[in-house]
């Protein structure tokens, strides 16, 4: 857990260290799934949440809900989602270019004024793969990728999930990330990457624990 490993993860392709965190409680809600996947892919979220320490709400006094999961079986049925155009920028244009990139999934934030987290849309086609995952893993998967700002290629070759006996977990390395980024003492966002250095003092300090 190295400096220079944390930093990489924050990194964005353009070169530029972007941390953001959630500064409010999660008010998630699911559309495109059936009634009986309901209660495990919260269960998901709500174990992945409870790394940062944060609850899940029924609401957001701002927004109703503030992280929103929608399903489908290809992007285009999402041209037919009501006001889906006025949450995501370039809505039609966006549905191409993960036309084109053969894209199972997609994630966009919104942000408070001081850079924390306040709103993000997950996207999800139900490729092969993804239909193949429990609620509840694919539950997690989206929320260890959705509690923080991650670097745009920091699970390009990588799973942020692990395989234990006892099931599917967050990965050690990704969960001490987590737990660490929502220290009361580091900011809720940050584009100085000296900030790496302190994720990563934290960070080894909860891997160390884990050992």
């Amino acid at each position: 857990m190295t400096p220079e490993r944390v930093a990489g993860m924050f990194t964005q392709s353009d070169g530029a260290f972007r941390f953001a965190r959630w500064a409010r409680p999660l008010a998630p809600v699911i559309f495109g799934t059936d009634d009986a996947s309901l209660g495990p892919l919260k269960d998901g979220l709500r174990v992945v949440a409870s790394l940062a320490d944060l609850s899940l709400v029924e609401a957001d006094p701002e927004f109703g809900s503030n992280f929103m999961m929608f399903f489908c079986r290809d992007w285009a049925e999402l041209r037919d989602v009501p006001d889906m155009g006025r949450m995501l920028p370039d809505f039609d244009g966006l549905i191409g270019r993960l036309e084109a990139a053969g894209a199972n999934q997609y994630r966009h934030f919104a942000h408070e004024p001081d850079g924390a987290i306040r709103f993000c849309v997950c996207l999800l086609r139900m490729d092969a793969a993804l239909a193949a995952m429990p609620a509840e893993d694919l539950a997690q998967l989206q929320a260890a990728r959705s509690l923080l700002l991650w670097s745009d290629t920091a699970f390009r070759d990588r799973s942020p999930l692990a395989q234990v006996p006892a099931g599917t977990i967050v990965a050690p390395d990704v969960a001490a990330l987590i737990r660490a980024g929502y220290d009361r003492a580091l900011p809720d966002a940050s584009d100085d990457p000296a900030l790496a250095y302190r994720l990563a003092a934290r960070a080894g300090l909860l891997l160390g624990d884990l050992a």
